[in-house]
């Protein structure tokens, strides 16, 4: 019997959690489900560019997990992209992290969210706002 999965720990709940190709109504088309702990597992090693020791450190699961983790999400993604599916951001085993800090695009200073999301709000050292 296979073990049960433990909660993996992710910073913020996406803003956006549906992707479509443009011009063909979401009636048509097959979605590609991402797991919230995929969605996660991509920010921390992709867009974060974290070592994959530091983001399983981050989501409280071993590097082999993560490992795992991420290639699924990169398949997902992949998939989605060749196939012309939508992707839609949904479940998986979490737990929300605190304290996570926001980074911002422009000149990568990390900083307190406001109101727990780090995409809210400008950039308190370039004023820039997190979302653009």
């Amino acid at each position: 019997m296979p073990r049960r999965k433990c909660c993996r720990m992710i910073g913020c709940l996406p803003d956006n959690t549906y992707y479509k190709p443009k011009g063909i109504p979401a009636s048509e088309l097959e979605e590609t489900v991402l797991t919230l702990d995929e969605y996660e597992a991509l920010n921390l090693a992709d867009y974060e560019q974290r070592y994959q020791e530091q983001a399983a450190g981050a989501m409280h699961i071993s590097r082999q997990t993560f490992g795992r983790i991420i290639e699924s999400a990169h398949y997902k993604i992949a998939e989605a992209l060749i196939h012309g599916h939508a992707i839609r951001i949904e479940g998986g085993e979490i737990a929300l992290r605190k304290n996570r800090k926001a980074v911002c695009k422009r000149c990568k200073s990390k900083f307190d969210p406001l109101n727990g999301k780090p995409s809210n709000g400008p950039c308190p050292h370039c004023k820039q706002l997190i979302g653009t």
